[in-house]
């Protein structure tokens, strides 16, 4: 039994020493699975609306951006369902700093095809 307890009060210990500025000491920033999580999570607490799907995602100097397919109206038959992409933006711990609407469309369609390829 000692030796169990020895063994947690030295794992206790060096999370101290991490938590505390010691050289372990990670740098707090979420891995980009975290920040996809935490993005889709905020997104759905804001709006009411379940996130599908993450259309894109990119690492900018300020956190991260990304583009998150969301559903918006659900129809029958479900290929003419309202969905909408939103942009989010989230700071560099993840915590998300502001979203806007950029396209509104039924599932069923795909996008028209742009000059230049955008």
């Amino acid at each position: 039994m000692a030796n169990t307890k020895d063994t947690q009060d030295s794992q206790r210990s060096q999370k101290s020493d991490k938590q505390s500025g010691g050289e372990d000491v990670a740098d707090n920033k979420p891995s980009p699975m975290e920040v996809l999580r935490q993005a889709r999570t905020q997104l759905a607490e804001l709006t009411g609306m379940a996130a599908e799907t993450v259309s894109s995602f990119e690492q900018t100097e300020d956190g991260w951006s990304l583009e998150i397919e969301v559903l918006e109206l659900a129809r029958v038959p479900d290929t003419m369902s309202l969905m909408a992409s939103y942009q989010v933006d989230l700071d560099s711990e993840g915590q998300l700093t502001g979203y806007r609407r950029v396209r509104r469309y039924e599932r069923g369609r795909s996008d028209a095809h742009r000059p230049g390829g955008r």
